[in-house]
This record gives C-alpha cells, structure tokens and sequence, in this order.
C-alpha cells in the first residue's frame, strides 16, 4: 500500500538524479569536448617542492549545442618538467555576475566565484549577447606591469553571426572582468598579448587577414587599429595560413612565439618563431618542420587533423606545450629550451 502512494518508490537512485537534473536544468559543458588549453603560473605557489610550480590550465569546454565556454583545471610541473593534473570536482558552478555596464565598445560584465569553490569547479558561461553561443581560444598571459601582476586574456566571443575580441582580466581567478576591445584589428581571431609592454606599450601578435601574422600595438590596451605584418607562410606545413600559439614567451636572446600552421589537407601542426627583443617585428629564427603535427592515431575527432594549443609557458629549463588533439582532448608535451633554440636555428 506504501509502495502504490509513493509514485517514486520504484525509481533508482540513477533515475531520481535524471528527474532532478530536469528541473534545475542541467547542462554538460564539456559533453562534446575539452580542447584549446593555455597555461599560466598559479598566483598561490604556496606550499609545493622546491623547484616545482603549481599552475592554471584554461580550457574551451563545448557542451549540446556547440556552446563553448571557459573552464580550468590546476596541477603542478616538478623541477624535472613533469606535469601532474590535480584531481577535478564533480560538479561544477557559475559566478555571481557583479556588475553589468555599458563600455567604449560594448557591455562590460565582472563575475565572481566564491572563495571556497574549487578551480576546476568554475566555468564562464557566456553572459552576453556578443558571446552568446561561444567565450572561444582564451589565451592567458601572466602580465607584469612594474611589478604589480595581472592575468590576461584574449578570446573570441562568438553571437551566432558574428565574432569579435574580448579581453578578460583577474589577479585571483574568483573575479573576472570581461571587456570588448575596439578597432580594426579586434574583429578578427588570434590576438595574443605579450606579457609586458615593449617601449612603454602594449603589444599584441594578431591575424587581420587569415593568412599572416601582424605586431600591434596600444596605449590603453583595449583599443587595436592598424599593425605590421612581419610573419607569412613560408613552409608546405603552412601554406594556407598562420598563426599565433598563445602568447610570446621572454628568452634571454628574444620572444620565444609558438605558431600554427595550416597545410594540405586543413593539416594543423605547431612551429615558433624567435622574434627580437627590442623590435618582435623582427624575426631571428623559424622552425622548418613542426614541432608538433597530428599523429596517425590522433587524427580523428571533433575536428580532425588538428593539434593546436593557446599558449604555453616556461618552467626552468623546459618549455611545457598543452595542447589540443582533433579539437576533442589535450595533452602535454614538454621541451627543453636548449632543444627548441636548435630546432628554430635549425
């Protein structure tokens, strides 16, 4: 008799988790892939071994729909350059949103997540009309402006019909501001920020034509018009277009930039360029061959024949590469400086 008043009393506990998920309106944000990392420095380095670094990997996490937003995972390099991925929460969370106001180029929005949500928790969903079916490729940099550090990122917001560049900015990763950036280079794909200004400016690696790569650069860091194209396709791996890998990493003799390029077959592999110091306009050296391509066993998936990152970073004596296979997983590869100077000058 019990049984016949509960309507629910046959339902198991799989069967009673569909039904709640139907009334909070659950959403799998990365049910159809997780690809296109960057990485960054964590800003807490507290409490790791010497010689190891505790790190931030973003991610585009595409869930039904093809809706893409920003999500993040953390982990740690050792002194050798070995990469361990912290273990990921269950269940994930979005910010509050803070502020909503209407700026030079758009509406401006700042999010917040609590303090006690775990890293990989967190997920920027998009909260615009600019950004309504994708936040895309954000490409994290760790800025340095006379000692004060902020992260930032570039990323493409996508409305369904249109894109454009976007910028986020955090010191925490728990509070986020997101600003459209304006001008003529900001409706295009690709921007990557250098880590510092370069002669009292900000400067930026961007593609304006789908081909080549072109040096910016900007008193106010949200306003980008012209450039100089100093990189085009040279080599068969990369006749149809270039370009940028993230943003530039600082060696002792010049900016080390990761670069993709597009081949035969819509083939996308990874090369680096070493860019002068003073004037990254100039170019020093070029990778001949890739230094990644997609491997027999990686070329299928969301997007076959692709491996592709957003940005990389340096860790002592190695270079530490996240990277996208066929636009479905990521991976790791790790370098030593001294091999990739030689395979660039090679």
């Amino acid at each position: 008799m019990e049984d016949a008043l509960d309507p629910h009393a046959k339902l198991d506990a799989t069967q009673r988790r569909l039904i709640g998920a139907y009334f909070l309106n659950e959403y799998s944000f990365e049910a159809s892939a997780l690809f296109n990392p960057s990485i960054v420095r964590h800003p807490d380095q507290s409490g790791i071994a010497a010689g190891s670094c505790r790190f931030i990997l973003s991610l585009r996490a595409v869930g039904e729909g093809h809706i893409s937003s920003l999500t993040f995972r953390s982990g740690t390099i050792s002194a050798d350059g070995a990469v361990a991925i912290d273990p990921t929460a269950r269940l994930a969370s979005v910010p509050k949103i803070n502020s909503r106001t209407g700026g030079r180029y758009g509406e401006e929005v700042e999010v917040v997540f609590q303090p006690g949500e775990e890293l990989s928790e967190r997920v920027i969903f998009p909260v615009t009309d600019s950004q309504i079916n994708g936040i895309e490729d954000a490409r994290f940099v760790e800025f340095n402006d006379n000692g004060e550090r902020t992260f930032y990122a570039t990323y493409t917001a996508y409305s369904g019909r249109a894109i454009r560049s976007e910028l986020i900015e955090t010191k925490d990763f728990l509070s986020f501001k997101l600003t459209p950036l304006g001008g003529s280079a900001s409706r295009n794909k690709g921007m990557a920020l250098f880590p510092r200004k370069i002669d009292g400016r900000y400067a930026m690696i961007a593609r304006q034509d789908n081909e080549n790569l072109y040096l910016i650069y900007s008193h106010d860091l949200y306003t980008w018009d012209g450039g100089k194209a100093f990189l085009q396709p040279e080599y068969p791996w990369e006749f149809v277009q270039i370009g940028n890998c993230g943003s530039p990493i600082e060696l002792d003799e010049g900016w080390l930039l990761l670069t993709h390029g597009v081949g035969p077959v819509r083939k996308y592999s990874i090369g680096a360029v070493l860019l002068d110091k003073n004037d990254p306009s100039n170019v020093l050296a070029r990778s001949r061959e890739p230094l990644l391509r997609p491997e027999p066993g990686e070329r299928e998936g969301y997007v076959p024949n692709v491996v592709y990152t957003c940005g990389a970073m340096r860790h002592r004596d190695h270079i530490i590469l996240p990277y996208a296979v066929s636009d479905t997983f990521s991976n790791f590869a790790t370098m030593k400086v001294s091999d990739l100077r030689q395979a660039i000058a090679g």
